[in-house]
């Protein structure tokens, strides 16, 4: 049997209700485990692509998104803080998310990922996909996925 041993947990948010209640879960199990919590928000490069051509974010747009970022992270480590977790760190990456959150963990030695899930089905996960369930995936470490609370599941 896998020992539960996480000194090390990796809570991705986005931001969203799905992340808020990955959070909560997230800060008490490091509160439980005497771990260290790193909230990490990982976000794609905007863009958009014309048929005649793509269009990338300018530098200093990409310099507010950052700066953006930054302070919803720190608002949401001194929730985690209020939370009971005790230490909390937080950091950001660029990239497609799934792929940013897996690439994060290994480098980290992540022992344990707590990431929300909006539970989209049907044409709407076709649609968008699942970020959770690419993590789930790929991930080299345990990973706990969270519904936001009160939302029906299917």
């Amino acid at each position: 049997m896998p020992n539960a041993d996480w000194k090390k947990i990796c809570c991705p948010i986005d931001f969203s209700d799905a992340s808020r209640a990955a959070l909560e879960v997230a800060a008490d199990l490091a509160r439980r485990f005497g771990a260290r919590l790193i909230l990490l928000h990982a976000y794609p490069i905007p863009g958009y692509t014309f048929p005649d051509g793509s269009i990338v974010a300018s530098p200093k747009m990409m310099q507010e998104l950052a700066d953006q970022a930054e302070r919803h992270l720190q608002l949401w480590r001194a929730d985690a803080e209020k939370l009971g977790a005790v230490a909390v760190e937080t950091a950001k990456a660029i990239g497609e998310p799934a792929a940013e959150v897996v690439a994060f963990a290994k480098e980290q030695g992540v022992d344990l990922l707590v990431l929300g899930t909006h539970g989209r089905t049907g044409i709407e996960h076709a649609l968008m996909g699942s970020i959770a369930e690419r993590v789930v995936r790929r991930a080299g470490c345990p990973v706990l996925t969270v519904h936001p609370l009160g939302r029906a599941r299917p």
